[in-house]
C-alpha cells in the first residue's frame, strides 16, 4: 500500500558558531538520496516541506568524492539530487498536517542544528503524528527537531550525531551546542555507538539513526514499519 511520506527538510545554508563565524552547511547529501530512491523504489510517495518553503540547500561537502565513497558514487548522488523535482517544489512548514501523511523522515547536515530545532510548525507536526502513531524518523542532526517539542519526547530511546563526532569533525569547540547534550537535557534516552558506525535505534514508532552511515539500516526500519503498521515496536 501507497506511503506519503513528508521529508521535513533546513532551508538554512550556514550554521552559525560561537566564533561569529558561520559555517556553510545544508541537508546531507546521502541521507537524502538513499532515503528518497529507496521509498520511491518501494513504491511509496514523497513530499517535501522546509520553513518558508524555501528550497532546502545541499551541503556542498557531502557532494564530495571522499563523502561519498568515491567519484562513480558521488556523481549519481549528485544525479539523483539533480533528478529529485520534489526538491524544487517544497510546501511551506505550517502549510502540511499530519494528518496529510502518513509517516515523517528528518534528513541531517548541520542545516537542522540552525533552523528546525527551533521551528515550531515541525515541532507540531512531529507531536502530532507521534500521536496519530505513525513512523516519525530522523538521523543524524536531524533529530534537532525534537528540541522544539518541548518534554513531548522525554523518556523515549533515541540516538543522533555524538559529541565525539562532532570532535572528530573538528567543530565541538566552536558549537554553540551540542546536540548529544541537548537531547539528553530534554530528557530523552539518548544511546550512542562507535563514532560514524551505523546505528539505529527503535521505540515507539520513533525511529533515529547516529550518522550518514546509518541511513540505509534506518530507512530499512522505516519500510518495515510502513508494511507492518501494527508491529511497530
Amino acid at each position: 500500500m501507497m506511503a506519503k511520506i513528508l521529508f521535513v527538510m533546513t532551508g538554512a545554508d550556514r550554521w552559525s558558531l560561537t566564533t561569529g563565524a558561520k559555517h556553510y552547511t545544508g541537508y546531507w547529501a546521502a541521507e537524502f538520496t538513499i532515503a528518497y530512491l529507496a521509498f520511491r523504489e518501494a513504491g511509496h510517495e514523497v513530499l517535501v516541506a522546509t520553513p518558508g518553503g524555501v528550497v532546502p540547500p545541499v551541503d556542498l561537502g557531502s557532494l564530495a568524492p571522499n563523502a561519498n565513497g568515491g567519484n562513480d558514487a558521488a556523481q549519481e548522488v549528485a544525479e539523483t539530487i539533480r533528478g529529485a523535482s520534489v526538491l524544487e517544489q517544497p510546501v511551506a512548514l505550517g502549510e502540511i498536517t499530519a494528518a496529510d501523511v502518513d509517516a515523517l523522515y528528518y534528513p541531517g547536515g548541520y542545516g537542522p542544528m540552525e533552523d528546525l530545532a527551533g521551528n515550531v510548525d515541525s515541532a507540531a507536526l512531529l507531536v502530532d503524528a507521534r500521536r496519530a502513531g505513525k513512523p516519525l524518523a530522523l538521523i543524524s542532526h536531524g533529530p534537532a527537531a525534537l528540541l522544539a517539542t518541548g518534554d513531548d519526547f522525554a523518556g523515549y530511546r533515541v540516538t543522533a550525531f555524538s559529541n565525539t563526532e562532532e570532535q572528530l569533525n573538528g567543530l565541538a569547540d566552536r558549537a554553540r551546542w551540542l546536540l548529544e547534550d541537548r537531547l539528553t537535557e530534554l530528557g530523552v534516552d539518548y544511546r550512542r555507538a562507535e563514532p560514524f558506525a551505523s546505528h539505529v535505534e527503535s521505540d515507539r514508532g520513533v525511529y533515529t539513526g547516529q550518522n550518514p552511515a546509518s541511513t540505509a539500516e534506518l530507512v530499512a526500519v522505516v519500510l518495515d514499519a510502513l508494511s507492518h503498521p501494527g508491529e511497530r515496536s
